[in-house]
């Protein structure tokens, strides 16, 4: 492993073997790291892809309901309900629901996920911990788009349009909901960026073997090269979302313009 050499010999040789692809051994599984980071990436890649649409599901009909029906009953309802969940440690709701929902009910698998014939994710074990996972990221979504809705419907172009004559539908879909998209869309892409740590936490409870239970089983086992290898291949895939997303929001809002 080049442990032998001088520090800037082992970062050299780190730094040339990078650039070749290669992110090292493992010193427990004795495998190349991103060999053992592929092998999970499939499993950590639909979980959060589930948990970030139960997030947009949830928290956007939420928040724009929560905006149309300002300072009422129904309004303080869902921002309490929206500050319970975003308060909630994912491992205290992932166990409630998998007490309800596995044990009492019976009608989900509680941990673990073993391939189906064909090679197939069985979609049944990716519900509880796509809820766990996607519901506090749900209620922050919810509250910022009450308030990015609440500003928006204030502006003199949404009056105009109800006195166009344009139905509710048409005034939220097409103009309100439209001038909010920019927020709403970089809040998402922060929290598919961030999914993979929160997944940590979810993927410990649920036996889940995806990129966050390799991560704390591997600090567990202060196996050095894959927490470097995944940590950066983590980042540099951060980096690239919060890249796409600037270039993305041009599309969204003409008025944005990067020199």
């Amino acid at each position: 492993m080049g442990l032998n050499a001088p520090l800037p010999s082992q970062f050299v040789q780190w730094f040339s073997g990078l650039l070749h692809g290669d992110l090292g051994i493992s010193v427990y599984y004795a495998k190349p790291v991103a060999e053992i980071f592929l092998q999970h990436a499939s499993t950590s890649a639909v979980l959060g892809s589930l948990a970030l649409a139960v997030a947009c599901a949830i928290g956007l009909p939420v928040g724009i309901f929560s905006a149309l029906k300002s300072d009422t009953w129904v309004d303080h309802t869902a921002r309490i309900a929206a500050l319970s969940a975003a308060t909630t440690p994912s491992f205290v709701l992932g166990l409630v629901l998998m007490y309800l929902f596995s044990i009492r009910l019976g009608w989900l698998p509680s941990v673990g996920i073993s391939v189906a014939e064909g090679g197939m994710l069985p979609f049944r074990s990716f519900i509880l911990p796509s809820i766990t996972l996607g519901a506090p990221n749900a209620a922050i979504l919810a509250r910022l788009t009450r308030s990015c809705m609440m500003d928006v419907m204030r502006e003199e172009y949404i009056t105009a349009a109800r006195a166009k004559g344009l139905s509710e539908k048409a005034v939220i879909l097409k103009h309100a909901l439209r001038a909010s998209a920019v927020p709403i869309f970089t809040l998402s892409s922060v929290i598919l960026g961030g999914l993979v740590s929160a997944a940590v936490v979810t993927e410990t409870v649920f036996a889940i073997p995806g990129v966050g239970r390799l991560i704390s089983e591997s600090v567990l086992k202060r196996d050095y090269p894959v927490i470097e290898g995944v940590l950066l291949v983590v980042a540099v895939l951060y980096l690239m979302i919060n890249l796409l997303t600037d270039i993305l929001n041009v599309f969204l809002d003409p008025r944005i313009r990067y020199d």
